[in-house]
C-alpha cells in the first residue's frame, strides 16, 4: 500500500464535504498587470494588524519617518511591529477606525507623506541557507509578516509551532472566493519571487513534502509556477473549482485527506498551510531585507470604471484607492472589504488598508442580491449541505438565537470557518454568519471573565496561604524568643525570679491602692455628694416675691389716688356709657320700626308719617331714659368697666345706624308711592333726628375714651 505522500506525488486529490458554486466574476480585474496605487494625502497606520498583542511605541507626534522604518516593537511571540509605507511626517497618534466587521476604533499612527518615498538603509541576505532556523524566524518577525489570506497570525510564531514537527508543506494558491485575484496575478507576474520564498520556508520547515494548492480556473498561474518551480521539488497540484477550497482545513482534506482536530491545529497532524502572498513577503523580508508595508489588493465592481490589481501601501484609505479607479457612486453604494461570501461592509470610506486586506468590492446597482428581509426557518437543511465542516448550522442558528452558548459550544460553533456558504445557500435570507460571529464572540468573552474569575480565586488561595504560614512563622518565631528568654532567666536567677514576680503582682492586689490614690478617690466622691446634694435643694425666691408684693401694693395706691383727683372724670365716664346704651337701643328700636313701615305702607298711605312720628317719639325718650340712666350711673366708682360698657355701646350704635339707613329709603320709597308729600316730610324729620343722635354720640365718645386713657392707658 503506498504511503501518504507517495499517494501525493502520484496525483490523488480528495473530496471535501459540502461547498458551493457561486459566480466568479473574476475575469474584470485581470485585463490589466499589476499596477501601483497613489501615495495617499494620509497614511493611517494601525498599530494593530494582527491576531495577537499590539506592540510597543517607538516614533511619537512630529517625528519624522522614512519608508520601512519600524513605527513598533514586538515584545511577545504574538506580537509584531509595524512599518511605515513610506516617508513623511508623524501628525497624530490617535484612535481611527479599523479594518474590522465592527467598525471600532483602534489607535493608529497617521503620517503626513513627502512624496519622496524615501527608504531606511536596508539590505538583505543572500546566502540565507547559512542561517539557523531560528535565526531566520527572527527576521521574518522583525519584518511584521503576517498571514495574508486568513485572520492575519503572525507567521513567525506559526513558523515556530511546527520546528521539528512539519511533515507536508502546503502553499495556498487556491484564492476561491468570488471577484478576489490577487494571489493570481501575483502567481502571475512574480512566480519565481514566490518560489524562492517557498524555499526559504522549506529550509526553516525541513518537511518531507511541499505542495503548491491551485484551483484550476487559473490556468496562466498555473503555467507560471510550471515554469518557475521545474527545478525545485515542489509539487502543483491543481485542485477542481470548489467554494471554501481555500480554507485551510478544506485545503487539507482536499490534498491529503487528514483532518484536523476540532480543538487543534494543523501541526498537530505534521501540516503546515502557508499563503502565496505570506510566501512572496517571506523571500522580500530575507533576500531583499524590505519589511511588510505593501500589499497586492484587487479593485472591482460594477461601480468602478477601472478595475485591477494595485500594489498598496499598507495604511492607505480605501477613498484614495475609490477615486484612482474611477468611482461612480450611486444613491445607496456599499463598499464591500473583502469578497461576496467572507467580506464585510465598511462603515466609510476612510477606513485603512492594512496587511489582511485583499479586495475592495464597490457593486454596483443590481450586482449583488442585497435581501434585507430576513424570514423564519422552513428547516430545508440546505445549510447543513452546504456547510464544508459537516457542522449544523440550522440548530446552531437557533441556539445562537436564544443565546444558549452551552449548546452552541455541544454543536461545535468555533469551527465555523465563516465562510458564508449557509447563508449563501438560505432560501429564507438569514444571514447565519452573523448569528455564529456573536456566539463566537460572547463565547470567548465567557472564557476570558471565567479565566479572569479562576486567576482571581487562586490569588485568593494563594494570599490566605501565605497569610496562613506568615502567621505560623510568627508564633514559632515568638515560641522561640519566649524560650531563650526563659533559658536566660534560668541561667541568671533560676525559677526564684519568676516566682519573686508573681508574688509582687499578688501583693499589689491584696493591698489595695496606695494612700495617696485613696485620698483621691474620697476627695471626688465627696465633691460628686456635694453636688448632688446642690442639685435636690430648690433655689430660695422669698426675696423676689417680697419685692413683687411690694410693686403690686404701690401700683393700687396709684390708681387710688388718680381717683380720689379726678372725681368728675369718673362721672363724665358713667355719662358716656349710659349715653352709648341709650343710643344703641335707639338705633335698633329705629331699625324695628323702620321694618315694620316697610311692610305697614303697602297697605295705608298714612303708615309712613305716623312711623316717623313714632321714631322720634321713641328718639325722645330714649334721650331721656339715657340722661337718667348716665345720672344714675355718675358715683360709679370703676373707670375700667365703663370704658368697656362705652366701647360696646359705640360699635352697637354703628351696627344700628348702618341697618338705619339700609331700611330708611325703603321706607321713603313705599311713602313716596302712596303720599309723596307726606313721605318726604316724614323722611326728613326722621334724618334731621338722626344726624342730631349721631351728633351727641359723637360728642360722648371723645369722654368716655379720655375717662378711659385716664384710668389704665395699656387696656385704652
Amino acid at each position: 500500500m503506498l504511503s501518504l505522500i507517495e499517494q501525493i506525488r502520484s496525483g490523488h486529490l480528495w473530496d471535501f464535504p459540502g461547498g458551493i458554486h457561486p459566480p466568479e466574476h473574476k475575469a474584470q480585474s485581470l485585463t490589466h498587470k499589476i499596477g501601483r496605487a497613489n501615495i495617499a494625502n494620509e497614511i493611517v497606520i494601525p498599530v494593530k494588524q494582527h491576531i495577537g498583542k499590539e506592540g510597543d511605541l517607538l516614533v511619537k507626534v512630529g517625528d519624522s519617518v522614512l519608508k520601512g522604518q519600524p513605527l513598533t516593537q514586538y515584545h511577545t511571540s504574538l506580537s509584531l511591529p509595524v512599518h511605515a509605507s513610506t516617508s513623511g511626517v508623524v501628525t497624530a497618534i490617535e484612535p481611527r477606525t479599523g479594518c474590522h466587521p465592527s467598525g471600532l476604533p483602534e489607535l493608529s499612527i497617521v503620517i503626513k507623506p513627502d512624496q519622496k518615498d524615501t527608504w531606511i538603509e536596508h539590505s538583505g541576505i543572500t546566502n540565507y541557507q547559512e542561517l539557523s532556523a531560528e535565526e531566520l524566524v527572527n527576521v521574518i518577525r522583525q519584518a511584521g509578516i503576517s498571514g495574508m489570506g486568513g485572520a492575519g497570525f503572525p507567521t513567525a510564531r506559526k513558523l515556530q509551532s511546527g520546528f521539528s514537527r512539519t511533515d507536508i508543506l502546503i502553499i495556498n494558491a487556491a484564492e476561491c472566493e468570488p471577484y478576489i485575484t490577487a494571489d493570481d496575478s501575483l502567481m502571475r507576474e512574480y512566480a519565481e519571487q514566490v518560489i524562492q520564498g517557498i524555499e526559504i520556508l522549506s529550509h526553516i520547515l525541513k518537511p518531507k513534502l511541499c505542495i503548491i494548492g491551485i484551483e484550476d480556473n487559473k490556468p496562466e498561474a498555473i503555467q507560471a509556477l510550471n515554469k518557475a518551480g521545474e527545478s525545485h521539488d515542489i509539487v502543483i497540484r491543481v485542485i477542481p473549482t470548489k467554494y471554501p477550497s481555500g480554507g485551510e482545513r478544506q485545503l487539507i482534506k482536499v490534498l491529503t485527506d487528514k483532518e484536523v482536530p476540532s480543538s487543534g491545529l494543523p501541526a498537530d497532524i505534521g501540516i503546515m498551510v502557508q499563503n502565496v502572498g505570506s510566501a512572496f513577503a517571506v523571500k522580500r523580508a530575507v533576500i531583499d531585507g524590505e519589511p511588510l508595508i505593501e500589499r497586492v489588493v484587487t479593485m472591482t465592481g460594477g461601480s468602478v470604471s477601472q478595475a485591477q490589481n494595485l500594489w498598496v501601501p499598507i495604511g492607505t484609505p480605501v477613498q484614495s484607492l475609490l477615486e484612482q479607479a474611477h468611482f461612480s457612486p450611486w444613491k445607496k453604494q456599499s463598499v464591500i472589504m473583502g469578497g461576496p461570501m467572507m467580506g464585510f461592509t465598511l462603515p466609510h470610506t476612510q477606513v485603512p488598508i492594512t496587511k489582511t486586506s485583499n479586495c475592495i468590492l464597490a457593486p454596483a446597482k443590481r450586482e449583488l442580491e442585497f435581501t434585507a428581509d430576513e424570514m423564519a426557518c422552513i428547516r430545508c437543511g440546505q445549510c447543513a449541505e452546504a456547510c464544508p465542516a459537516s457542522l449544523l448550522p440550522q440548530q446552531m442558528y437557533w441556539y445562537s438565537k436564544d443565546k444558549d452558548l452551552e449548546k452552541c459550544e455541544e454543536y461545535k460553533v468555533k469551527d465555523c470557518i465563516e465562510c458564508g456558504a449557509c447563508a449563501y445557500v438560505c432560501p429564507s435570507n438569514i444571514p447565519l454568519v452573523n448569528y455564529f460571529r456573536q456566539s463566537k464572540t460572547e463565547i470567548k468573552i465567557q472564557a476570558a471573565e471565567a479565566e479572569a474569575a479562576e486567576r482571581a480565586k487562586v490569588r485568593f488561595e494563594q494570599r490566605k496561604e501565605r497569610l496562613e504560614r506568615d502567621k505560623i512563622e510568627r508564633e514559632q518565631k515568638y515560641k522561640i524568643a519566649a524560650e531563650k528568654r526563659r533559658s536566660q532567666m534560668k541561667t541568671e536567677g533560676g525559677d526564684d525570679a519568676i516566682a519573686a514576680a508573681i508574688e509582687r503582682v499578688k501583693q499589689k492586689k491584696t493591698e489595695g491602692p496606695k494612700p495617696a490614690v485613696a485620698a483621691a478617690i474620697a476627695r471626688a466622691k465627696a465633691k460628686q455628694a456635694e453636688a448632688q446634694s446642690e442639685n435636690a435643694t430648690e433655689p430660695d425666691n422669698s426675696e423676689m416675691r417680697k419685692l413683687r408684693e411690694q410693686r403690686k401694693e404701690e401700683a393700687r395706691l396709684r390708681r387710688e389716688q388718680k381717683a380720689d383727683q379726678q372725681p368728675t372724670a369718673a362721672g363724665t365716664k358713667s355719662d358716656a356709657v349710659a349715653a352709648a346704651i341709650a343710643r344703641a337701643k335707639a338705633k335698633k328700636e329705629q331699625l324695628a320700626s323702620t321694618n315694620s313701615e316697610t311692610n305697614d305702607a303697602k297697605t295705608d298711605k298714612q303708615d309712613a308719617v305716623k312711623a316717623a312720628i313714632e321714631r322720634a317719639k321713641a328718639r325722645k325718650a330714649a334721650q331721656a331714659s339715657a340722661q337718667s340712666q348716665t345720672s344714675e350711673s355718675a358715683g360709679s366708682d370703676d373707670p375700667k368697666k365703663a370704658a368697656v360698657a362705652a366701647a360696646v355701646a359705640r360699635a352697637k350704635a354703628r351696627k344700628a345706624q348702618q341697618q338705619t339707613a339700609d331700611t330708611e329709603p325703603k321706607a321713603d320709597e313705599s311713602a313716596e308711592s302712596d303720599d309723596p308729600k307726606k313721605a318726604a316730610v316724614a323722611a326728613a324729620v326722621a334724618r334731621a333726628k338722626a344726624r342730631k343722635a349721631q351728633q351727641q354720640t359723637t360728642d360722648t365718645e371723645p369722654e368716655a375714651s379720655e375717662s378711659a386713657e385716664s384710668d389704665d392707658p395699656k387696656k385704652a
